[in-house]
């Protein structure tokens, strides 16, 4: 009986073991210009589970007809790290329309020319990745899966790219880019310059939506990068928008602010605020996210997804201090 009873105990143990998820292993995009640390952004970078550090170098625009970097890293001695950085570089869809064979080897060459440069410059140790962010469409789709390939045999790196809710939904149109893996931005769900009572950063239902198919996705090593960042929408009397990043709820604690509802005021009094004038009658409201609705999307990719790793965006003490990263 005794024998019967520790082996019941054993299957429940196993069964419980089994059901229990364990934390996903976390690390954090670094998406500004100058590469500078603060303590808070030392302190959680020490601390994640994941082993690198995703760092916009530069962006990639068309301008007057020729390829440009813009917005390339300076680096700040503040800026150390034993983390391997994955070099990430933005690319605007209109740098890709009428781009002819020989422009997408140039394009390749020069951004890994351009990486290579950064790198030695800074004395950054990096890994084996290059990941490209790009908002393809499916004119575009082509000619940006051909640069992936070409980046691909001039680097000899690991190619990975962004990957966007619509470009899963409408995976038959946008087509399956040719990389090793793809990092899935659950954020960005709608614009924040549109009349909209949904949160901008993260609708979850609109998000479920888009990736109610995700398990038929053909490339099955996808990462999850999800949104930790903040701002207020400022609305005018015209109805017009403007954001201003890095806002939360704890920054309308202001007596020239009338509360509206919880996320929203209206301003009182003309004054500069937040680095911007604002009239009276203006409207600020904040959208952030909380960790009830970051778990709520990393339980539903749970079921689409085998294993995944997260990539939160971005690394700011605005962002970090006081955040749970543990889902």
């Amino acid at each position: 009986m005794r024998h019967l009873r520790f082996f019941i105990f054993l299957i429940l143990f196993a069964v419980i073991s089994c059901g229990k998820n364990e934390n996903h292993p976390y690390t954090f995009y670094y998406w500004k210009t100058k590469l500078a640390l603060d303590k808070t952004e030392k302190d959680i970078l020490q601390k994640v589970t994941s082993p690198y550090l995703y760092t916009r170098f530069f962006d990639i625009d068309k301008i007057d007809g020729k390829f440009q970097p813009v917005g390339v890293i300076t680096k700040d001695k503040s800026f150390e790290t034993d983390k391997p950085i994955a070099p990430t570089v933005f690319i605007t869809n209109r740098t890709l329309f009428s781009i002819t064979d020989e422009e997408i080897k140039f394009l390749a060459e020069n951004i890994d020319n351009l990486i290579q440069k950064k790198t030695s410059e800074y004395h950054l140790k990096l890994n084996n990745e290059i990941q490209i962010d790009c908002d393809w469409t499916a004119g575009t789709r082509d000619d940006y899966f051909k640069f992936l390939k070409k980046l691909k045999k001039v680097s000899k790196k690991s190619i990975t790219c962004t990957l966007r809710l619509h470009q899963v939904k409408d995976k038959n149109l946008m087509g399956i880019p040719p990389v090793d893996k793809v990092y899935l931005m659950c954020y960005s769900t709608s614009s924040p310059l549109e009349n909209s009572d949904k949160n901008s950063i993260l609708d979850v239902n609109t998000l479920k939506s888009y990736l109610s198919k995700l398990e038929d996705y053909p490339l099955k090593n996808i990462e999850v990068a999800l949104p930790i960042y903040s701002w207020g929408i400022v609305t005018n009397h015209l109805g017009k928008h403007k954001l201003i990043n890095a806002l939360s709820e704890k920054d309308l604690q202001n007596p020239n602010f009338r509360r509206i509802s919880e996320m929203e005021v209206e301003i009182q009094k003309d004054g500069f605020y937040f680095g911007h004038y604002l009239n009276k009658g203006f409207k600020i409201k904040i959208e952030e996210i909380s960790d009830n609705q970051l778990q709520e999307v990393v339980n539903f990719l749970e079921k689409k997804i085998k294993h995944f790793n997260i990539v939160y965006y971005q690394l700011d003490s605005k962002f970090v201090a006081g955040q749970n990263f543990n889902f």
